[in-house]
């Protein structure tokens, strides 16, 4: 009978990680889109920074998953934690000189980090039972909690704590990248064995493709993902157009993340009492309850109750994708499918990203009406995955896998 201390060692140094290093990433979500607003030569750019972030963790999704499924975890999120590190290191060189696209190329690289971090939840996995899995996945997915209130702290520490702005913070991000990349020293995720001769290959990308749990499962977690980054990378700038400071901005940030995190002490226990489907239902339909009160008013209680919704929303859909994902795949097969996964997963929520600054800043006259126009995009892709989910939910249980 499998048991599960060393999955519980691993989760360990993963929510650590995730606590500590995941820290940057509300960091670099609050202020990078302001910092790009007075680098970029064109306000409806402002928010390409981060645009370039999620391109990075797109593009390095499938290298990272072979480099892991070769040399073993701990290598993959060593090069993520110098990635973010390297990133942070341009990011600030293109704020020190003022040069906008020496910033986005750090922004890129950050990407690299972002990527590595995606796939904390997988690893919680790998050495868990199948009955514990859920709640291993939720564990680690929890240690965002603390990354939730150490990161935007950070920020009203560090924005403006030098002569040029939000400087202080990327010398912040990358003093996180070079000391949390020790952690991985206590990791232990046996590197997956080379195949033997004759040993089953599993199934290729496209018959992965065309496996109806796998498919629903991606369509899921794209959206979840992508509506997320779609509305929180507006928000600081809508906070802030709507006549609030950077400090409000990083205060809602820090309730958003919290409500992303929040809820995973609990997630796996729901999943397994109520099944991943439902699960995910109701994450998606939390997802249109921040647009709706987000659509409802400009006023500082809306920001936070919508961000709040939407972190949650995100919780429900986006854990319940990845374990219906890792439930569907085969041993051999997990590092194929799991870098397809993320590969179309950051494809989705880098053209969230590209689509952001344009609805916020360039599709109204006002801040009120980009912002109505950046939750107005939510109705459509809602729509989308919750037919994905009840054309699966349909489907007889044979014809799923």
């Amino acid at each position: 009978m499998q048991t599960d201390a060393l999955a519980k060692r691993n989760i360990l140094v993963l929510v650590a990680a995730q606590a500590i290093l995941g820290a940057q990433m509300p960091m670099i979500f609050t202020i990078a889109g302001l910092a790009g607003s007075t680098l970029a030569p064109n306000v409806c750019w402002a928010t390409l920074p981060i645009s370039f972030t999620v391109i990075g963790s797109m593009l390095t999704a499938t290298p990272i998953s072979a480099l892991m499924q070769r040399y073993g975890r701990r290598a993959g999120f060593v090069v993520g934690a110098l990635g973010g590190a390297l990133g942070a290191a341009i990011g600030a060189f293109g704020l020190a000189t003022g040069s906008f696209a020496i910033f986005c190329i750090g922004a890129l690289l950050t990407g690299i980090y972002m990527s590595a971090q995606g796939f904390y939840r997988f690893a919680a996995a790998d050495t868990a039972s199948d009955a514990f899995r859920p709640k291993a996945i939720s564990w680690v997915m929890a240690g965002g909690l603390l990354s939730a209130v150490f990161g935007p702290q950070l920020v009203k520490l560090t924005a403006d704590a030098m002569a040029v702005p939000f400087l202080g913070t990327y010398l912040a991000v990358i003093a996180l990248n070079l000391g949390g990349m020790f952690l991985f020293l206590g990791l232990d995720i046996p590197k997956p064995l080379p195949p033997a001769a004759g040993a089953p290959i599993g199934r290729t990308r496209g018959e992965l493709l065309r496996t109806p749990t796998i498919v629903v499962a991606m369509i899921c977690a794209t959206v979840s993902y992508a509506l997320m980054n779609l509305v929180m990378t507006s928000s600081p700038l809508a906070v802030v157009g709507c006549g609030f400071n950077t400090g409000s901005a990083a205060d809602v940030v820090t309730a958003h993340v919290l409500a992303m995190y929040a809820p995973s002490f609990f997630t796996g226990h729901i999943i397994a009492r109520f099944g991943v489907e439902r699960v995910m239902a109701l994450g998606l339909t939390i997802l249109a309850a921040a647009g709706a009160v987000a659509m409802a008013g400009v006023e500082l209680e809306n920001f936070f109750i919508a961000l709040i919704l939407l972190g949650i929303g995100w919780n429900f859909g986006f854990i319940g994708a990845t374990t219906m994902l890792t439930s569907a795949q085969r041993h051999e097969e997990r590092g194929r499918l799991q870098g397809l996964n993320d590969l179309i997963v950051f494809g989705g929520v880098t053209m969230a990203s590209f689509s952001s600054g344009g609805l916020m800043n360039c599709s109204g006259g006002s801040v009120q009406e980009g912002w109505q126009m950046v939750n107005l995009a939510m109705l459509p892709f809602l729509v989308l995955a919750g037919g994905a989910l009840i054309w699966l939910w349909l489907k007889p249980g044979e014809d799923r896998a």
